[in-house]
């Protein structure tokens, strides 16, 4: 992990790629309904890292594909990833997002649900017009298994009996699985062969999953204002998160059915506690080293690829993931 880009030097890399896919943005959202437009443009300008359209580009980069379907196909990924955000808040019930009023709260539970359609619907629009049949099948499974993840995460809310076999599964479809889509859309438009394609697959979806574990480490560790949520979401909005499962494996005793208790109920008040039972385990390293040597995995993938500054990146941008502090 030495001398890791920063991602501010990726995004100047790809300035003219992700322009390109901000512009692709605001010229899809466009509607005859006034309402649609302002929480759209609220949706998308609310701090967004662009995160996903970044791998559909570098992905393509690594064949050197300079296609306009590839922006196209970036913006779409984060239309997806945009619609589930506003659905996520309603289910959650949360006020905040990156640091700011979430859709729900800004303008309200029936405006945060049917945009979010609206995104949903728009990108399966942009899939069309992108003509690609595997890129089409590939957004549509997508869809269905973020879906099932969240229904999934809904089913285990507040089940401190959850174990990590079901977490690795939550954790691979609702999130996981759209950084997958978005890495082999990009392999896919840029002409790679059917290897190529299944290698760039799998390391999206391990770099999704590491990406996810060092989310979850952050709700127990992370600084509030450059998370953009308070300490104790993850809890109060009972998710099953590697740190509490580890934990509750490690902890004896009283103090494992406080936690098994706390879980249950899922106070954010109950926080500062959290914290106390966390460090008498090695529940926080221990997720942050899986975090790891998932990402190590994933940027082993890369190997066999032409040695260019977009598998640089791609293998940087696992690690990055996980050491981030937002």
């Amino acid at each position: 992990m030495q001398n890791l880009p920063s991602m501010q030097e990726i995004r100047e890399f790809l300035t003219a790629d992700l322009q390109a896919v901000n512009q692709q943005i605001k010229n899809e959202m466009t509607s005859e309904v006034p309402l649609a437009e302002i929480v759209m443009e609220y949706a998308v300008s609310s701090g967004g890292k662009r995160f996903r359209p970044m791998l559909t580009v570098l992905c393509a980069g690594l064949f050197n594909c300079q296609e306009e379907n590839i922006h196209i196909a970036a913006a779409m990924v984060e239309f997806i990833h945009t619609a589930t955000l506003l659905h996520d808040d309603v289910v959650d019930e949360s006020d905040k997002r990156r640091g700011r009023d979430s859709v729900n709260a800004a303008f309200s539970n029936a405006a945060a649900v049917l945009v979010g359609d609206y995104f949903y619907t728009r990108a399966f629009q942009m899939m069309v017009r992108i003509g690609n049949t595997e890129v089409l099948q590939t957004m549509a499974n997508a869809t269905n298994l973020i879906a099932a993840g969240e229904i999934m995460q809904l089913e285990h809310t507040h089940n401190p009996d959850i174990n990590e076999e079901r977490y690795w599964r939550v954790i691979e479809l609702k999130t996981a699985v759209l950084f997958s889509a978005a890495c082999r859309n990009g392999a896919v438009l840029a002409g790679a062969n059917a290897q190529q394609i299944e290698k760039l697959t799998e390391y999206g979806k391990l770099l999704g999953m590491a990406f996810q574990i060092a989310d979850d480490v952050l709700d127990y560790t992370g600084d509030a204002e450059k998370i953009g949520k308070s300490l104790g979401d993850d809890l109060a909005e009972g998710k099953p998160t590697l740190p509490l499962i580890r934990a509750l494996s490690v902890l004896q005793n009283t103090d494992k059915e406080r936690l098994y208790n706390i879980i249950k109920e899922g106070k954010r008040e109950d926080i500062a506690e959290v914290l106390q039972l966390l460090a008498k385990t090695d529940a926080l390293e221990y997720s942050r080293q899986k975090a790891l040597e998932i990402a190590a995995k994933a940027a082993d993938i890369l190997q066999d690829f032409p040695e260019t500054k977009a598998r640089e990146y791609l293998a940087a941008i696992p690690f990055i993931s996980v050491i981030r502090s937002s």
